[in-house]
C-alpha cells in the first residue's frame, strides 16, 4: 500500500469513510472489562470506518445486561473494535467476518497479543457465508459494513433467513444515515436509535 498522509480516527469525531492507505496504522481503544485501556493498532483500508468511542460507549451502555455470555457474530469486523469491546465485556465467544485478507491476519494478531482464545476470525465475504444454511447461532450480531455499498439490509435478511440467530438476539445495526430501512426482517423491534454525524446507528431484538 502506497504512503500518505496520516487518517487516524480521534475518539468523538463523526464516523467517515477512511480512504485507502496501507500500511498507516491507527489505534481503537479498548473502553472497559478485562482489556480496559489496551489500545491496538488498526490498518486503514478503503471503506475501514471504526466505530468511534462515542458510539461504541453509548451502544454497550445499551448492551450492559447483554454482554456477559453472548455468542458474538461481528459481520463486517474491520478493526474488531467491537468484538473485541464485547470479548472483553466477557461475550461466551465471537466470531470476526472479514474480507480483506490484510485485515484479517490482523485481527488475528490483536488477538493473539490480548492471549484471546475464544474467538475465530473467518476470512470471507460476510454475504457469501450468511447465504449458506447457518453452522452456528448467535444471540448478539453487529453490523457496520460500509457504506453506501448496499451491504446493509441483504445481510440483516441473509442473518434472518438461514437460521444465524437465535430466537431472542440483538442486532446492532450502523449505517449512513440516509439508508432506507423498510426492508428490515419483519419481526425485528425496534429497542434503540441515535444519530451521530453521517451516521445512525440501531440496536433491534429478533421477535
Amino acid at each position: 500500500m502506497k504512503q500518505a498522509k496520516s487518517n487516524v480516527k480521534r475518539p468523538g469525531v463523526n464516523s467517515k469513510r477512511l480512504p485507502a492507505v496501507s500500511g498507516a496504522p491507527g489505534e481503537v481503544r479498548v473502553i472497559s472489562g478485562k482489556w480496559r485501556g489496551r489500545k491496538l493498532a488498526v490498518l486503514n483500508a478503503e471503506g475501514l470506518r471504526p466505530t468511534t468511542d462515542r458510539v461504541k460507549e453509548t451502544l454497550f451502555n445499551w448492551l450492559m445486561h447483554d454482554i456477559n455470555g453472548a455468542v458474538v457474530l461481528d459481520c463486517f469486523a474491520g478493526s474488531g473494535s467491537l468484538a473485541i469491546e464485547a470479548l472483553s465485556r466477557y461475550a461466551a465467544g465471537a466470531t470476526l467476518v472479514e474480507r480483506d485478507s490484510a485485515l484479517a491476519r490482523h485481527l488475528k494478531q490483536n488477538l493473539q497479543k490480548l492471549s484471546c482464545d475464544n474467538a475465530t476470525v473467518v476470512n470471507q465475504d460476510c454475504l457469501s457465508l450468511l447465504s449458506a444454511p447457518a453452522t452456528q447461532q448467535y444471540s448478539l450480531v453487529f453490523i457496520d459494513p460500509p457504506f453506501r455499498k448496499g451491504l446493509a439490509i441483504p445481510c440483516c435478511q441473509a442473518l434472518q433467513q438461514h437460521g444465524w440467530l437465535t430466537d431472542n438476539a440483538l442486532i446492532y445495526l450502523e449505517t449512513e444515515k440516509e439508508l432506507a430501512l423498510t426492508e428490515i426482517p419483519a419481526g425485528w423491534r425496534l429497542l434503540k436509535e441515535n444519530i451521530a454525524g453521517q451516521l445512525a446507528y440501531r440496536l433491534y431484538q429478533r421477535g
